[in-house]
């Protein structure tokens, strides 16, 4: 295709090394103005890598690029800036302790006579942008004390403000609630209808549908195709990525549920930003080996709080929390792993890995000091490495034979799938996966659900929490609501309808919910 001005981005035969791993092979994109298009691919696919070129992030080895079709030598993010590009990165670049105004304002002061910082005029320039896009938000609030929604809107707010007509999103509903996804999508289109182009990289494919008009694959560097969205299905978008046949439902066979492994009996949690305010309130729950237990809710609703009571990352005010009839709460963490509990965490950087440490180093993080991996305070590398390769094979971890490279180096999706191998190598009697398929592409999901199944048909106990009502209803051998902190309705999955889960999710009665599964 020629170069042209009706093309806000085009991309020509972007080629990008790293060390001996090649990231992207001779790919060509165009991207139409006044629309919003997809990138589609799986982990380590190249996608973000791309975009991260554009925005002058990275550098490529080779290839052209050209903005509204202008060449353009997009050496860094300030020359992307200056030609009115905007990205919106997976893990936001926002300072915690600063409020939102601070942060959409920082390096783009406005400032008034003697250089002082005109606070109240920024908050006007923003409060402008706000009410054009709906992106209502309170400028005095700390980014600490907002929820990732909102913290998404003030980077969002941060490219606007910065002049952005070009905004690239990357995996922009990763993080968000069901309710945030859709609100999302709307900001979307109401950038568009104001003139915006919008790339959208993610592996969601039922977001793709809802959101894009175009959508461009990649698979292992290399492009594959582009598409109109809404001329393809959901299977051809998910064979295209991966490149062979997936299933899209999960296939299990009914549980054989044994003995109770797991008890939580009556705790309360207090909140950490108020001691007086419980976040868990009387809560209970039991699960048997061989079968998955689904944590069903809205964020915020004690989640959060429930597993860092379990993990002992927490304290428990009162109650129990059992594991084969051993109490745990309130001891350590490291007692915990011994007591044979696995744990997937929500936030993989912060709670998951050390990101400066290597893939090797994170594989073996809870169990480094323990034979054969060490052994008179000396570490077997070679055991370690061995260890790691298997994960990395087993679990399809890109690039292969980075067990010495700094995780952090690692895409979010291939991050995620070292601690899923780590966590079941362990071999737990229980394993708790908070939000398993976050950042994960459906080849990975379809592998990470297929594992979390064989593990119930071992006879491993599963604690599920998902922010994805989708993946409970299937995954889930019986579902518990929580609202307020507490257990507000328990069913046996395949006998319950998403209709009554998501009426409990909302505070709503048990007594007006129809429990049939044909409701």
């Amino acid at each position: 295709m020629k170069i042209s001005s009706e093309y806000a981005v085009q991309m020509r035969n972007i080629t990008k090394n790293f060390g001996e791993c090649r990231a992207l092979d001779n790919v060509s994109v165009d991207i139409k103005k006044g629309t919003i298009h997809a990138m589609l691919g799986e982990n380590g696919a190249g996608k973000s890598t791309l975009m991260n070129i554009l925005y002058g992030l990275y550098q490529a080895d080779s290839g052209e690029i050209y903005i509204n079709g202008n060449k353009i030598d997009m050496r860094n993010p300030n020359i992307a800036i200056e030609n009115k590009i905007g990205m919106v990165h997976q893990h936001f670049m926002l300072v915690e302790n600063f409020t939102v105004a601070q942060n959409i304002i920082l390096g783009r002061e406005v400032t008034g006579a003697c250089g002082i910082l005109d606070v109240k005029k920024a908050k006007e320039q923003i409060d402008v942008i706000v009410k054009k896009y709906g992106l209502k938000i309170d400028p005095d609030a700390k980014i600490e004390d907002i929820s990732v929604g909102m913290q998404q809107r003030v980077e969002i707010l941060k490219a606007l403000y910065r002049g952005a007509d070009i905004l690239i999103l990357d995996e922009p509903t990763a993080v968000l609630t069901p309710q945030e996804v859709k609100n999302l999508i709307d900001i979307m289109h109401r950038l568009i209808a104001d003139g915006k182009t919008i790339i959208i990289i993610t592996h969601k494919l039922k977001e793709i549908k809802a959101s894009s008009d175009v959508c461009t694959i990649i698979r292992r560097g290399q492009y594959i195709d582009t598409v109109a969205v809404d001329e393809v299905t959901h299977s051809e978008l998910a064979d295209k990525m991966v490149g062979r046949s997936v299933k899209l439902i999960v296939d299990k066979k009914p549980a054989n549920p044994g003995e109770v492994i797991f008890e939580i009996d009556n705790i309360t949690v207090p909140s950490k930003a108020h001691s007086d305010i419980n976040s868990i309130k009387g809560l209970s729950l039991k699960i048997r080996r061989g079968e998955i237990l689904g944590i069903a809710g809205v964020d915020g609703n004690g989640q959060k709080e429930l597993i860092e009571a379990i993990t002992c990352l927490t304290k428990v005010k009162s109650g129990t929390i059992k594991i084969g009839g051993q109490e745990v709460q309130n001891t350590k963490p490291k007692n915990v792993i011994k007591n044979k509990i696995s744990t997937i965490h929500e936030d993989r950087q912060k709670r998951g890995l050390v990101l400066d440490f290597s893939v090797a180093e994170n594989a073996v993080l809870e169990k480094y000091n323990d034979e054969p991996y060490s052994k008179n305070g000396f570490l077997n590398y070679r055991l370690i490495n061995d260890f790691t390769t298997q994960i990395i094979n087993e679990y399809d971890v890109r690039p292969e034979k980075c067990n010495k490279i700094p995780v952090r180096n690692l895409s979010g999706g291939n991050q995620q799938k070292i601690i899923i191998g780590r966590e079941i190598a362990n071999n737990p009697d229980l394993l708790i996966a908070v939000q398993p398929t976050r950042g994960l592409d459906v080849g990975a999901i379809e592998y990470v659900h297929k594992t979390l199944v064989e593990q119930r048909d071992k006879g491993k106990a599963i604690l599920l929490i998902s922010l994805e009502l989708d993946e409970i209803m299937s995954l889930a051998d019986k579902i518990a609501v929580i609202y307020d902190g507490k257990i507000v309705g328990e069913f046996n999955g395949g006998e319950v309808s998403e209709n009554t889960i998501g009426l409990l999710m909302a505070g709503g009665s048990s007594k007006n919910a129809d429990n049939s599964k044909n409701s």
